[in-house]
């Protein structure tokens, strides 16, 4: 973990040499910053247990901006975890984002942004879950960290094994549909970690308010990597 203010400036001097996660453009005029924080008066009436539902709300959000593709989350304080009890926790329940999510059409290809092998994978099939999974471990400048994809399709765990490399731009995924990626309105969660705490195929993408310090000391934020200006 203290590793995680040395790793931030090692990404932002290496992002130039990054491969996009995408084919289309997080800094095209049809990308916008979504916000699911209680500030967003369309969420409070929203019945978002009912993914469907969910669904149109999302592309209402977009439509708005005459948007296709929308990005945030990091370290955004939501609301919408209320639709699982997967958030719940013993003390108080968990809403703090960890990641960055880029709402997009389902299926659409994820690209590995930088060099690194498979560290874990598996199918968290709660509802409200990751779904599948992949975690890539990475070093640069002797610096060993992990990115984490989720609410991917279940194909894009075939054929993995844990070691195998993957190089910059080779394509690693696609954005799975619901129910099968963790019942959500189609996106890719998108997490860079100092530490995986033991974990395999798994980590926290959300903690509870009470949590947010210790995390910042292990989740970098991901637009080192990513490059999108809505989100600077």
């Amino acid at each position: 973990m203290e590793n995680t203010p040395k790793l931030a400036s090692v990404l932002e001097v290496s992002s130039t040499s990054f491969a996009p996660l995408f084919d289309f453009d997080l800094n095209a005029q049809d990308v916008v910053r979504l916000d699911f924080t209680a500030a967003n008066a369309a969420l409070q009436r929203a019945e978002l247990k009912d993914t469907a539902t969910f669904e149109q709300l999302v592309q209402q959000m977009l439509h708005e901006w005459n948007a296709t593709v929308g990005v945030g989350g990091f370290f955004e304080n939501r609301v919408i975890y209320r639709r699982s009890d997967h958030f719940e926790g013993p003390e108080e329940p968990r809403s703090v984002h960890l990641g960055v999510d880029i709402w997009a059409p389902a299926h659409v290809p994820v690209y590995a942004p930088l060099a690194g092998t498979v560290h874990s994978f598996q199918d968290n099939h709660h509802f409200g879950d990751y779904g599948p999974t992949i975690i890539l471990q990475h070093m640069l400048e002797g610096i060993a960290f992990y990115t984490l994809y989720g609410h991917l399709s279940r194909m894009s765990l075939a054929g993995l094994k844990v070691g195998k490399p993957f190089a910059a731009g080779q394509p690693l995924a696609s954005l799975g549909p619901y129910p099968e990626n963790g019942d959500w309105p189609p996106h890719l969660h998108f997490q860079v970690m100092t530490d995986m705490l033991g974990k395999k195929g798994d980590f926290p993408g959300v903690c509870a308010p009470s949590e947010e310090a210790f995390y910042q000391q292990v989740c970098v934020n991901p637009n080192l990597v990513l490059g999108c200006e809505k989100l600077r």
